[in-house]
């Protein structure tokens, strides 16, 4: 078993996701349950696992990370208007409601509600920190190569 984070590993942690404010977006430790990830399989930016490489189990650290290198900027072509009847009467589109979509491909996709005029609801489907330049604090609980998993 190796301590240290490589290319392969599967990492156990904690995070905190802070805004330039310094206000907290996300946290593992708020909701008590550490997040799991396998380094490469594509769930983070090469950015982000960039920074985590090389850090041992018990090592903490922090690192800013520009919207480029971690949600990826605003893209107003993921910025739709739909027509309010689109929505069912249960659904009330309230602004910064997320309301989740059904994709054709059976997928699911959550949207962010930023207007609504009369008819129209303008939603958003970017990712909710894109445009944001963010700085993640990790804890490192946990460490084990792939390599070395039967």
């Amino acid at each position: 078993m190796s301590t240290l984070i490589g290319h392969d590993s599967r990492v156990l942690f904690h995070f905190t996701i802070k805004l330039e404010d310094g206000s907290v977006a996300d946290s593992t430790q708020l909701h008590g349950k550490p997040a799991r990830l396998t380094m490469g399989d594509g769930s983070l930016t090469p950015q982000f696992e960039q920074c985590l490489l090389g850090l041992r189990q018990g090592e903490a650290k922090s690192f800013t990370l520009s919207p480029e290198q971690a949600f990826g900027l605003s893209n107003p072509d993921n910025i739709y208007h739909l027509d309010r009847a689109k929505f069912g009467a249960d659904v009330e589109p309230k602004v910064g409601a997320i309301i989740v979509f059904d994709q054709p491909n059976g997928g699911e996709l959550p949207g962010i509600v930023r207007a609504v005029q009369g008819m129209s609801v303008t939603v958003d489907f970017n990712h909710p920190l894109a445009g944001h330049t963010v700085t993640f604090e990790v804890e490192i609980l946990g460490v084990d190569d792939q390599e070395e998993v039967l």
